[in-house]
């Protein structure tokens, strides 16, 4: 079994997802969590300046989708197919398309209140109606087990409603899924130890 180190924040964010699969699968890491005053001078010695980070044996891989499919691979996490693999990867996408679009860094916090509002009432019910179409009256996103996108469901939703707490109030089918992945042995244990943050 291969050493492994990822690098991130004190936060969730990027890396939860990373964090869900290593728990899932009971696979050994360590979880380091740098400080915001520190990051200036690691983000200097990485290669594309990002993180979360994970070391493999000391060969850095970045990117936090392309850990979770290096990780998932030959895993039934990744889908038990080809095609459900494809539409694993569909859902991910989906969800981070519309994650990547909120301002996090934005310094003007009346900007960010503003775009974050637009996001949450305008571009969200449309992409929670969808999702909740695609499940339908299944138990899991895609085939008849959990995959990462069913975790990467739970963690976005969670960051989601931080910021609109009623977002899903209409939504019973999709709570249900968030509530079952958080029921999953390995991940309520692991919500149960991690860091508590708000991010």
């Amino acid at each position: 079994m291969p050493n492994y180190k990822l690098i991130y924040f004190n936060m969730r964010g990027r890396a939860e997802i990373i964090r869900y699969i290593f728990a899932y699968l009971d696979i050994k890491y360590e979880d380091h969590r740098i400080e915001q005053a520190d990051w200036p001078e690691i983000k200097s010695t990485l290669p594309f300046g990002k993180i979360p980070i994970l070391e493999v044996d000391g060969l850095n891989l970045h990117q936090s989708l392309a850990i979770a499919r290096y990780l998932t691979r030959n895993t039934d996490l990744a889908g038990k197919t080809e095609l459900e693999q494809c539409q694993v990867d569909a859902i991910v996408d989906t969800l981070d398309d519309f994650m990547s679009r909120f301002p996090w860094t934005e310094k003007r916090q009346d900007i960010k209140n503003q775009i974050f509002k637009e996001l949450l009432t305008c571009d969200a019910p449309p992409l929670l109606q969808n999702l909740d179409t695609y499940l339908g009256e299944n138990e899991w996103l895609i085939g008849d087990s959990v995959t990462w996108a069913d975790f990467y469901w739970e963690i976005c939703s969670t960051t989601l409603l931080v910021f609109k707490s009623d977002l899903l109030d209409i939504h019973p089918r999709l709570v249900t899924l968030r509530k079952k992945v958080q029921s999953i042995p390995a991940i309520a244990d692991w919500i149960l130890r991690r860091p508590q943050t708000k991010l």
